[in-house]
């Protein structure tokens, strides 16, 4: 499995409180901080539901 890394582009403020979670549960708060996670269905499902609020790239990793 590879890892992604997420970074928050958009401002949570008027979005539902599901996509507040969401962001929360990825690790972001914050317009501009970033996460490295790693891929699976259930990722894949959680950036569905935020893709307009964050970027998503491949994360450049030791391995």
């Amino acid at each position: 499995m590879s890892d992604l890394k997420v970074t928050q582009v958009r401002s949570a403020i008027g979005n539902k409180p599901v996509h507040r979670g969401t962001l929360r549960a990825l690790g972001l708060g914050r317009i501009g901080k970033s996460n490295t996670l790693a891929d699976g269905p259930v990722l894949q499902g959680m950036l569905r539901k935020v893709a307009h609020l964050v970027a998503v790239e491949p994360s450049e990793g030791d391995s």
